[in-house]
């Protein structure tokens, strides 16, 4: 452990994610993954893990990892194609998994680091998303109640942070992360660099450092490209 919220060891950062905790995890695809704190989960072996994250990374690499450990009981996300042992899984009934429409995540995740325990939204009337939930009308036209996300533990990857836990997120990379950030009990951040307090522009910080607990330095990043693309 360090000084205040920064840590030294990421093994130290996760040590008391216990069996059966809930994550919500940061990233969209690979881009902007919390990788280091992926790694350290999968040091610690805990299991039956609730998973909330936009998708479950690949079979190699990002959350795949913890899945490929069956580490993962239930995966709460929004796409999930990528993933032939998430497949497997899903269909052997070895993990639960609940579908959310992408924009609904975001929104369950702010929503629940706002203190907001449920809201009401359009999308996915009439849908199979829809069964079970509460329905109401507003001005001529149905909604659906969707209730707001918080986690024991939240993984976050930042770009810069400071030692009060302010962060700064770089272009697609910031993605989840700060709805992420807002949707923990305990947050967790990794950041390419960490800087003094007082030293970032308080107009460029993205996410405040109340919501934030602990802060680490991650080192060689792999930043993986989920699919290439290039012209012929």
């Amino acid at each position: 452990m360090g000084k205040g919220k920064i840590f030294d060891s990421f093994d130290d950062a996760v040590q008391d994610i216990q069996d059966g905790a809930t994550l919500v995890v940061g990233g969209f695809g690979l881009s902007g993954i919390p990788e280091k704190s992926i790694l350290a989960i999968q040091d610690k072996g805990v299991k039956d893990l609730t998973v909330v994250s936009n998708n479950c990374g690949v079979d190699d690499w990002g959350l795949g990892l913890l899945l490929a450990n069956k580490q993962i009981k239930k995966m709460v996300a929004s796409y999930v194609g990528e993933n032939k042992i998430f497949e497997q899984q899903y269909l052997s009934g070895e993990l639960e998994v609940e579908l959310v429409p992408q924009g609904t995540l975001a929104e369950r995740m702010r929503a629940g680091g706002a203190g907001i325990p449920g809201f009401y939204t359009a999308t996915g009337v009439g849908t199979a998303i829809a069964e079970g939930k509460d329905h109401k009308e507003f001005d001529g036209k149905m909604y659906l109640l969707e209730r707001g996300i918080v986690g024991d533990f939240a993984l976050v990857k930042a770009w810069k942070a400071d030692t009060m836990g302010n962060l700064v997120f770089r272009k697609t990379a910031r993605n989840f992360n700060p709805v992420a950030a807002m949707a923990g009990k305990i947050t967790i951040v990794e950041a390419e660099e960490i800087v003094e307090a007082g030293e970032l522009d308080p107009d460029e910080i993205h996410t405040p450092g109340i919501y934030v607990q602990r802060v680490l330095k991650g080192e060689n990043y792999e930043k993986r490209i989920e699919r290439r693309t290039v012209r012929s």
